[in-house]
């Protein structure tokens, strides 16, 4: 969850052009501790956070929203138990052939 969010504002702050010690210098803590925030090593407390979105001129929503959004690929990623892997399985395997059978009716139509 730090890296997300780390990641996040280091993306709007390099889209604003904005170096780490100026960030830093606005929010009043040292060049440093920002650097921990972006890279995830250090959590973020909601005062920090909204200090950061304040000099971003962005919202806490407009940072925080990284939290809500889910990788395509995250059921691959953790544990699986049997039966949730035959069903992506089956699943990657219906698309392919669904890719193939495409492909097939294009070749015949030529």
């Amino acid at each position: 969850m730090n890296e997300m969010l780390g990641s996040r504002i280091k993306a709007l702050r390099s889209a604003r052009n904005f170096t780490q010690e100026q960030i830093a210098d606005q929010i009043g803590v040292s060049r440093q501790k920002y650097a921990r925030i972006e890279s995830g090593v250090n959590s973020i407390t909601l005062d920090i956070l909204s200090k950061v979105a304040e000099v971003l001129d962005v919202t806490v929503r407009d940072i925080t929203r990284v939290l809500d959004e889910t990788p395509v690929v995250a059921y691959r990623v953790g544990k699986e138990n049997g039966s949730s892997k035959k069903i992506f399985d089956m699943l990657d395997l219906f698309y392919a052939n669904k890719h193939m059978y495409a492909k097939l009716q294009r070749k015949d139509m030529i």
